[in-house]
């Protein structure tokens, strides 16, 4: 004879009981509602972020997606023969496209600006850096003039200084020239072989005093214990630039490299400046000048837009493949 106590059998097993079932469906969580203070901060911070917003959409997206807009479509004429007529806008896909990467010209030009990147931007780059420790060190004097002085050519616009550069390019009225022939030296800035370097001179001369004011910036943040501690284990200092100073100021140095491969790639001021004081630079020196020269004297709007796209999307593959590549390499060191 078997019997129940407290949920066993006389044989000592536990008796099994299942669980219990839900017989209410799970409620849904809401989100609490927000208090007044978190409400009247929330549309403080949209009114604060709005004409942002508003800027941003206006002067940067809303020209973006008009360049895209343009250089998606072609002009046709309805007279006879193409000319005279209505014009309407039709679309052309990527026709556009297509003739800007068949135009041997602006095939060039990108290649020329490429290698003027591939030259200039390094030796601007380290010339900043140069200048930036020699103005941050401990025994500098002077260093509020020298600042000045550096960054001064930053703030001259870069037709002023194109101008102001060609005076000194030009044969007959140049001084350097005079200077160079008495030496028995004939130079010519505005060759072919030469004329592209005479254009990075400029380009070195007015960027270099803002790449390193960037780069005191960051140096100013570093703090003062790690130099005194470099001092105190007996660095000099050359250690002190190589193994604290440099390595701390990296991700100013990766901004200035970024600021300067797109601002290559955006070379026109000075080639337009200087190109009725040279032959040798046509309307296709630069990718900006041909796009200009497409737009404004060919009356070609919808290459000229295809061709800034295709200038921009380059920008962007630079930029962010030369981030990439810093970021890898970054992660390489830590490791």
């Amino acid at each position: 004879m078997s019997g129940r106590d407290g949920g066993q059998t006389t044989t000592g097993r536990v008796r099994r009981t299942h669980p219990t079932r839900l017989t209410h469906p799970t409620r849904l969580t809401h989100r609490p509602r927000l208090t007044r203070t978190e409400a009247r901060n929330a549309r403080a911070a949209a009114a604060f972020v709005l004409p942002f917003l508003t800027l941003f959409l206006l002067c940067f997206i809303a020209p973006i997606g008009y360049a895209v807009h343009q250089s998606l479509h072609r002009t046709e004429r309805t007279g006879p023969l193409g000319l005279g007529g209505r014009e309407r806008e039709v679309f052309a896909g990527l026709a556009n496209y297509a003739h800007a990467l068949a135009d041997d010209r602006f095939l060039t030009g990108f290649g020329r600006v490429l290698l003027f990147g591939v030259v200039q931007i390094p030796l601007m780059i380290a010339l900043a850096t140069v200048l930036a420790l020699l103005l941050e060190s401990a025994s500098a004097r002077g260093v509020t003039f020298f600042r000045s002085a550096f960054f001064l050519p930053y703030g001259v616009p870069g037709v002023i200084a194109s101008i102001l550069w060609g005076f000194l390019y030009v044969p007959g009225i140049s001084p350097l020239v005079e200077i160079a022939g008495s030496l028995g030296w004939h130079v010519d800035f505005l060759a072919r072989d030469t004329v592209l370097w005479s254009i990075a001179n400029i380009v070195l001369w007015q960027f270099t005093g803002y790449n390193m004011l960037v780069l005191i910036s960051q140096l100013k943040a570093v703090p003062e214990e790690l130099y005194e501690a470099a001092r105190i284990d007996g660095a000099n200092a050359w250690h002190i630039a190589r193994h604290i100073k440099i390595p701390l100021i990296r991700p100013a140095l990766v901004l200035t490299t970024v600021f300067s491969i797109i601002g290559t790639l955006q070379l026109f001021a000075e080639p337009m400046v200087l190109r009725p004081l040279a032959a040798t630079i046509d309307s296709g020196f630069t990718p900006n000048l041909h796009a200009y020269s497409e737009a404004f004297v060919s009356n070609n709007q919808h290459v000229a837009a295809a061709e800034a796209v295709l200038l921009a999307l380059v920008a962007c593959v630079l930029s962010f493949g030369f981030l990439r590549l810093v970021g890898q390499r970054g992660e390489g060191s830590v490791r």
